[in-house]
């Protein structure tokens, strides 16, 4: 049997966020990824024409890439990003309009929430995971562990300043995923031709998710 999209999300354990400035550079900083063995990207709306790059990335790479949509804040923008590819969709807050329709397409639902209220709420409303963001500005992965304490069903995905040196503290405060960002991400690299950076970067985010793992 296939995996499903959870599954993936799961055992892959990380969702770089891409807000590339152009439809170029993001497939530049996608194909570095792929090559540092990561098969999932997050295609934030605020990239320039974010719709057309989820269709050519679903064009190019198929079932070899798992692609999700991030940045969504209203109904028809969830709907247009799955129309386009995208298997899961990402809020930096909670819109349960977002929620349902995802839903409704039988997509995977991530909103994002920060606080005890707003996490649970997000997750009563069908949510499949809660991103919590902004995570390190609340105190990184204290925050995530102290959040799961009264509530060890949810299942969360840290996101901001999630970085090479925080990962672990992350996956060991419980959570499911990690969302990526510049760290990783890397598009000065991609700019100045070095698209090396990303994939050594991603080569060692593995590493850390499988030592953890391991351990």
């Amino acid at each position: 049997m296939p995996e499903t999209t959870q599954q993936t999300i799961e055992r892959v354990g990380l969702i770089p966020v891409l807000r590339a400035k152009s439809v170029a550079q993001g497939r530049a900083v996608v194909e570095a990824m792929i090559a540092g063995g990561i098969t999932i990207v997050e295609v934030t709306m605020t990239v320039p024409g974010a719709v057309d790059l989820l269709k050519e990335l679903k064009k190019e790479y198929g079932a070899k890439l798992l692609l999700g949509s991030g940045t969504v804040t209203t109904a028809d923008q969830a709907q247009a990003t799955i129309d386009a590819g995208a298997e899961f969709v990402v809020s930096p807050s909670l819109h349960p309009e977002v929620i349902k329709v995802t839903k409704a397409n039988k997509k995977i639902s991530c909103p994002g929430a920060l606080t005890p209220t707003e996490a649970l709420t997000a997750w009563n409303e069908g949510a499949d995971y809660v991103k919590i963001f902004p995570c390190s500005a609340v105190g990184g992965a204290s925050y995530l562990k102290a959040l799961l304490a009264p509530f060890p069903h949810l299942k969360l995905i840290p996101t901001g300043g999630v970085t090479l040196q925080t990962a672990e503290s992350f996956l060991r405060a419980g959570a499911r995923a990690l969302g990526v960002g510049s760290d990783l991400v890397n598009l000065a690299a991609v700019d100045a031709g070095k698209p090396e950076t990303i994939i050594e970067t991603a080569r060692a985010y593995l590493k850390v998710l499988a030592d953890v793992r391991r351990s």
